[in-house]
């Protein structure tokens, strides 16, 4: 069989691309196969590169050579009506990626994007929707655990509350990553570039997921998704495993059933577990290395102990 036979159909490849050749198409792909190995960044670049590439086809450019600096430029500043700074910024980054991809496999002589600046943009606090510890607290009470998908529900929440643990990592969690060790149960998780986090379970943590694992009669079966997605709703689960979107939704739903108006959703749990760690005399540093942050500002984002100080300074206007 060629190369050419096994290459996907060129309805799946922007126009530009396809029309530039074989080689072309086969670098496109690869940019996101083989260069990018995070499967949320996989994700939100694949959207950006083919709707940059769309909008280049739409202004009359039909070759990827036609691609100036100017073309990316108005490009990036027309984005300004439709998303906030940080989406803009992930474009852009997206878009000198792919040519500086295209550059090195030969397909385009220079890069359009390499000159072009994106919007200013500088945070303080995180904007993520957060509760406070007491209403995090009743929130996990509400959820009906008379039925395995109820355990499961707050157990994984659980797991991101009390670990800082990113959705994906939690949702990738195998049977065998919660495991016993000094005489206390750890989970390990697979974090963002491919880090292995292991962390040692709070006390609650550790009922909650005691108790979902004998419901769900898992437990010897090691090497089978820690938390499973449920069969519509049977109030059982099946064999394929929770993605971060099935989590995205089930707190959502779980929060509409709970009467909260605040738009939490999976991120809102690293928040809410940080602050109140830190608002228990937990040190930034160690808070830093729970969460897997490379850089201590960003788990400062996440620290919102601020949020009602600022609020009271606010009511101080007497008028």
């Amino acid at each position: 069989m060629s190369d050419v036979a096994v290459l996907p159909s060129p309805l799946t490849l922007p126009a530009m691309i396809s029309a530039a050749g074989e080689q072309a198409s086969w670098r496109f792909l690869e940019f996101f196969t083989v260069n990018i190995r995070n499967e949320n960044t996989r994700a939100a670049y694949s959207v950006a590169a083919r709707a940059f590439l769309h909008w280049c086809e739409e202004n009359g450019m039909s070759e990827l050579a036609h691609v100036k600096p100017i073309h990316v430029a108005a490009y990036i500043e027309q984005l300004r009506d439709k998303m906030a700074a940080p989406s803009i910024k992930q474009h852009l980054a997206c878009i000198r990626m792919l040519f500086d991809w295209l550059v090195t496999g030969q397909v385009v002589p220079s890069n359009p994007a390499h000159a072009v600046r994106g919007p200013r943009h500088s945070v303080r606090k995180g904007s993520t929707t957060v509760m406070s510890s007491q209403e995090t607290t009743d929130f996990l009470k509400s959820i009906d655990t008379s039925h395995v998908v109820g355990l499961r529900d707050r157990a994984f929440i659980a797991v991101m509350v009390y670990t800082f643990a990113r959705v994906s990592a939690v949702a990738s969690l195998k049977v065998e990553d919660y495991f016993p060790l000094k005489k206390r149960w750890w989970l390990r998780l697979q974090e963002k570039g491919g880090k292995v986090n292991e962390m040692g379970c709070h006390h609650k943590l550790e009922q909650y997921l005691d108790e979902y694992i004998a419901a769900a009669g898992i437990g010897e079966d090691k090497k089978s998704p820690l938390f499973r997605a449920a069969i519509g709703r049977t109030k059982k689960l099946s064999d394929r495993p929770m993605s971060r979107v099935d989590g995205w939704y089930m707190v959502r739903r779980r929060a509409a059933d709970a009467g909260i108006e605040a738009a939490i959703g999976n991120h809102s749990f690293r928040a809410i577990g940080i602050t109140d760690y830190m608002d228990n005399g937990g040190d930034i540093t160690i808070a830093q290395r729970m969460a897997g942050h490379e850089d201590i500002s960003t788990t400062r984002l996440y620290d919102r102990r601020n949020d009602d100080i600022d609020f009271g300074e606010i009511e101080r206007v007497g008028i």
